[in-house]
């Protein structure tokens, strides 16, 4: 059984401005501390190469050394937290600047564990509070089927009995503001998740790795609700920090400290521009398996198999042919037994 569960989310650490924070990892998946800046759109590179992943391209990045070939990590998570600048977490093993902050996504990831995998039936899981997005796939439908996914659902969640209102201090944090609820409320998915890690154990002991992507923006929100100086804001970012620290120490301590769990602090995506034209040729119809006419998804696996079937075909056709002129050029009374036996006069021996 394979926990592949994407737990993706913009988040920021004790460094100032965008950057990627290392809260835990294995001793065989070395990070080096330096200044070396890593672009956000090879993010998920960097998280394939934690889990043993090969990648498309080489990532020139001295951050991180290569490691045991066959040992991995058992779980990767990253985390994204948008609208935060900062967040005091006592303790982590590296920290690097966040270049070219671009949106990204753990798909090709979970698509490489999924398919490498896909005998374990392997669980993804995608969580986004704030726009109501789960995606979930194996295992997880069956574990984590009761996790209130649209913010009515954890709401109320968080009425009910051992919620995260009885233990935080909320301080300047009203129970009854839309925004201050949606930053409790992906505080309360965070507890949940790591309560039912707990209550699942055995997917934590499989040996195939899981995956676990999560995008929170309560922060974001109180942001542009009451502003970066006010109280509500600053007693947000302290909750959220020691939240997540904990959160990071319990996902590791589940896997038997072996786990990767990385943090990105992001103040803002940029969208670059782009400009989309139509051309005069394409077709008016409408495709009723297509609609949207998009294209099909591409198989890296594409090139090996062309190449596989390009040269074997062209082998055959050598074989072939040479086997034909063989055959064409061959002396039936010298060559063949078969020939030699159809004459009147056969020798006895």
């Amino acid at each position: 059984v394979t926990v592949l569960i994407c737990f993706l989310f913009c988040f920021s650490s004790g460094v100032h401005g965008d950057s990627v924070t290392v809260l835990q990892a294995p001793e065989f998946v070395s990070f080096q501390k330096g200044e070396w800046p890593i672009s956000g759109e090879k993010i998920p590179d960097l998280v394939a190469l934690t889990m043993g992943f090969s990648v498309q391209e080489d990532l020139s990045w001295p951050g991180l050394q290569a490691g045991p070939l066959f040992q991995r990590p058992r779980a990767n998570v990253l985390v994204v937290v948008r609208g935060v600048d900062s967040l005091a977490l006592p303790q982590s093993v590296a920290s690097y600047q966040l270049e070219n902050p671009v949106p990204f996504t753990l798909d090709s990831v979970a698509e490489t564990v999924h398919s490498l995998f896909a005998e374990d039936t392997p669980v993804v899981l995608q969580l986004a509070p704030s726009e109501e997005r789960l995606y979930m796939l194996g295992k997880a439908n069956a574990v984590f089927e009761d996790l209130p996914v649209t913010l009515q659902q954890i709401r109320a969640r968080l009425s009910q009995d051992g919620s995260v209102l009885a233990s935080l201090p909320l301080n300047s944090l009203s129970r009854n503001a839309e925004a201050d609820l949606l930053f409790l409320s992906e505080v309360q998915v965070l507890h949940d998740i790591t309560a039912l890690l707990q209550r699942h154990r055995h997917l934590a002991k499989d040996h195939s790795p899981d995956l676990y992507s999560l995008e929170l923006s309560g922060l974001e929100e109180l942001s542009r609700r009451y502003g970066q100086d006010s109280p509500q804001y600053r007693d947000a970012t302290a909750i959220l920090a020691s939240v997540l620290q904990k959160f990071g120490e319990d996902v590791y301590g589940l896997y038997g400290n072996s786990a990767v769990v990385e943090v990105v602090t992001v103040k803002s995506f940029e969208t670059p521009l782009t400009r989309k034209s139509r051309s005069i040729l394409q077709s008016s119809q409408s495709n009723a398996d297509n609609p949207y006419n998009l294209a099909y998804k591409y198989n890296f696996n594409y090139s090996v198999i062309f190449n596989i079937v390009l040269w074997l075909m062209i082998a055959l056709a050598l074989a072939v042919i040479a086997i034909a002129y063989n055959l064409w050029n061959m002396d039936p009374g010298y060559d063949s037994i078969i020939y030699r036996m159809t004459n009147q006069k056969i020798r006895m021996d």
